[in-house]
């Protein structure tokens, strides 16, 4: 896969579909990297004539992982005394950086999780470089909004895995305990998913701090507010990890967004829902300003 120098750091990404169609950047969650984001989503995408992107954040998958920030101190981070080796706006600026490297000017914007809480922040202090903005099972800020359930904290809070093969252990028990009842648990299927995650890249302190910089995070409710962007909201009506009523707030906030929640659905993107949800992205980039195509480029 090719790698892009952006922000002060190497990114990793992956581009499907035609360079000259409007961009979607697609934004993963904690610890995940750009393969979350399933090939035949992102082939579906790209097939209603979109130029689909993908990349693994910072301190994740094969992108700079940041060795000198030393371990998160999650002790103090859980105390409410988080510190940060970096913030979720430095995220959203290796984002932007990322598309200025591609000579993008702008994009339609979708993040999950903790890629909607950066979603929002590109579309917050970078609105110049953002069509329309998809959050997904996310919400305005994990200190001020509606807690996981006993379930989703300790997917969450779990210890860190020791070895790959415990990483692939803890990564199946973590996908069993978020999906929701709408889709029963593939354990074949998940095993693969995450064998393959740590073929590719075994790196658990970086997904310490990129929590770290989500409770660290302020607010974003009223910087919400003034978005004046194409906004949808989606989330699962099963979310153990952030819960639904997040996702609302959200919806709330940012003017005329679009909220579309899904019966059975968890903290997950299952397949079942892809029409529905690509559907719905398609619909609200459609009410973006039009975007020129950028300066042609190889990958």
């Amino acid at each position: 896969m090719p790698r892009a120098r952006a922000n002060g750091i190497d990114i990793e990404y992956e581009a499907t579909g035609n360079p000259i169609d409007p961009p979607i950047l697609l934004v993963t969650g904690l610890g995940a990297q750009l393969i979350t984001w399933d090939d035949d989503f992102c082939a579906q995408l790209a097939g209603r004539a979109f130029h689909v992107i993908r990349f693994d954040n910072r301190d994740a998958g094969l992108s700079t992982h940041l060795d000198g920030a030393g371990p998160p101190d999650m002790g103090a981070a859980l105390a409410g005394n988080p510190k940060p080796a970096y913030r979720l706006d430095d995220m959203a600026a290796d984002s932007v950086g990322l598309l200025d490297a591609l000579g993008i000017d702008a994009a339609h914007i979708v993040g999950a999780s903790m890629g909607g809480f950066i979603a929002q922040l590109i579309a917050i202090n970078h609105a110049e470089h953002t069509l329309s903005l998809t959050s997904i099972m996310s919400g305005p800020s994990w200190r001020e909004g509606v807690p996981p359930t006993p379930e989703g904290s300790a997917v969450l809070l779990a210890r860190p895995a020791s070895s790959p093969e415990e990483s692939i252990e803890l990564s199946m028990w973590g996908r069993s305990e978020l999906v929701g009842s709408g889709d029963p648990f593939d354990e074949a299927v998940e095993r693969a998913k995450a064998e393959r995650a740590v073929r590719r890249a075994y790196y658990p302190v970086g997904a310490g701090r990129q929590l770290v910089a989500i409770l660290a995070a302020d607010d974003r409710l009223e910087r919400l507010r003034a978005l004046r962007v194409p906004t949808l909201v989606i989330h699962g009506d099963e979310d153990v990890l952030v819960p639904i009523e997040n996702g609302r707030r959200v919806a709330a906030a940012v003017p005329e967004a679009r909220m579309l929640e899904l019966e059975g659905m968890g903290h997950d993107l299952p397949r079942r829902v892809w029409p529905r949800v690509i559907d719905a992205i398609v619909e609200t980039a459609a009410k973006a300003s039009p975007v020129q195509p950028g300066a042609a480029w190889l990958c």
